[in-house]
């Protein structure tokens, strides 16, 4: 199996080409399905049943896809994906990164681990990573080999957070408007802030903002009963999006983050706030892709706008404080890459021809017989009413018996040459550290 993948990110593309790729969750399913078809149709598969594995992550940073097939077939997926965002291929490629094999195992590891982050360290990416698989697999476009990529990128990702501190000295999105807003208002108890959207981004923001105190807190969304859950919480009010253009001028600051594929606060409803408010400034943030606020808003002298891309610099603080932590998390994340590689290896074709796959799955039938035969033993035990401490430990002194039974065998037998060469073998499989047993075959 060849896996790749392309995409684009805070890095490479600027904000509203990212916009142009920017996949809502409810609609990956189709997209996947449409992806496949056409890989199908390249080569990789038939349009009824395509055989390339798929999966999309997209958030407000970034929009990539992993693919796992046969033949690699880039130049195909960047051109599906270039048409889909609706740009020419050659400007998709000059913004994009293509990965093959262990570079696209040691991106995924990095990406889940909070390292390719705007916010080193951030861990809400983990669970748009998981919420992107769950999502491929109702689609039924993942298969063995990329969810074995994404499960042991979520594996490597807990180890790093739990074993590094790399995102004690994180600073999030929410915390860097919030440090914003105060460098504008003097006292952010005295402000009115408007929150556009209820999802979980304006959720860490309104938590961030509440802390403040500030003078009142509105929610602003589609679904009333969503808003209303999040208002309650913050002690706000909530208002629907058809009257944020009469009540925009109520607020000093407004930090939207919706799912819109178009702006929903436009120049002119910022125009006309302003002048209800006598051109009293106006502390606005967008952290939507595609934006929430029209781009051109920024241009007046009254409001100071920041997108996603603006924080940028806010976020990157303390790296100094950051680096033994990264390097610690790249240990991690090598380790993980050559696991799955290895792993990968033995699925080959010239694994399977030098008898790797077939023995592991002769001794994973032995071993599942032998279990069988054990419990069914054990279960006629307990049905005669034996005590069960004796049952299990008669199962266990059992199975133990039968699995080194062989190698026992092998260590009486032969002259003395070859039990020395046995017993470096078993001492080797048997005796080493549970810890470095790090391979797993149970995907085979």
């Amino acid at each position: 199996m060849a896996v790749w993948a392309l995409g684009i990110n805070h890095t490479t593309a600027p904000l509203d080409l990212r916009g142009r790729f920017a996949f809502a969750l409810d609609h990956i399913a189709p997209t996947l399905q449409g992806l496949r078809q056409s890989l199908g149709h390249s080569g990789g598969g038939t349009s009824r049943h395509p055989g390339v594995e798929t999966a999309i992550i997209s958030t407000c940073n970034r929009t990539e896809i992993y693919c796992a097939g046969d033949q690699p077939a880039m130049d195909h997926t960047l051109g599906w994906l270039a048409h889909s965002g609706g740009v020419s291929p050659a400007l998709l490629r000059s913004h994009s990164y293509t990965l093959e094999d262990s570079l696209v195992a040691r991106h995924a590891f990095r990406v889940a681990s909070g390292l390719d982050s705007m916010v080193l360290g951030e861990a809400q990416i983990l669970g748009q990573m998981k919420d992107a698989v769950r999502a491929a697999e109702t689609a039924g476009a993942l298969g063995t080999t990329l969810n074995q990529l994404f499960q042991r990128s979520f594996a490597v990702a807990k180890e790093v957070r739990s074993s590094t501190e790399i995102g004690a000295h994180s600073i999030s999105m929410a915390a860097a408007a919030v440090r914003l807003a105060g460098q504008l208002f003097e006292d952010l108890g005295k402000i009115r802030v408007l929150f556009v959207g209820a999802g979980e981004m304006i959720e860490l923001c309104a938590t961030h903002f509440a802390a403040k105190n500030p003078k009142q807190i509105a929610i602003a969304n589609r679904t009333l009963e969503r808003g209303e859950k999040l208002a309650t919480r913050f002690g706000g009010e909530v208002m629907r999006l058809a009257d944020l253009p009469e009540r925009l001028h109520e607020f000093d600051a407004v930090i939207s983050c919706t799912a819109s594929s178009l702006p929903i606060i436009g120049l002119g409803a910022v125009e006309r706030a302003l002048k209800k408010r006598r051109h009293r400034p106006m502390f606005m943030v967008d952290l939507a892709v595609p934006r929430d606020i029209e781009p051109e808003v920024k241009a007046l002298g009254d409001v100071y706008l920041y997108t996603v891309d603006d924080l940028a610099t806010v976020v990157q603080t303390a790296q100094a404080n950051r680096q033994a932590a990264v390097a610690q998390a790249e240990a991690i994340i090598d380790a993980g890459v050559q696991s799955f590689m290895h792993w990968m290896e033995l699925r080959s074709p010239a694994a399977a021809e030098g008898g790797v796959v077939p023995l592991i799955q002769q001794l994973n039938a032995q071993t599942d017989e032998w279990r069988a035969l054990e419990i069914a033993r054990a279960k006629k035990l307990l049905a005669k009413g034996e005590d069960v401490d004796a049952v299990l430990e008669a199962l266990s002194r059992g199975l133990t018996q039968k699995m080194l039974h062989g190698t026992l065998a092998e260590l009486r037998a032969g002259d003395a040459e070859v039990r020395a060469q046995t017993a470096q073998t078993v001492s080797r499989l048997f005796l080493r550290s549970q810890s470095k047993t790090t391979n797993n075959t149970n995907g085979l």
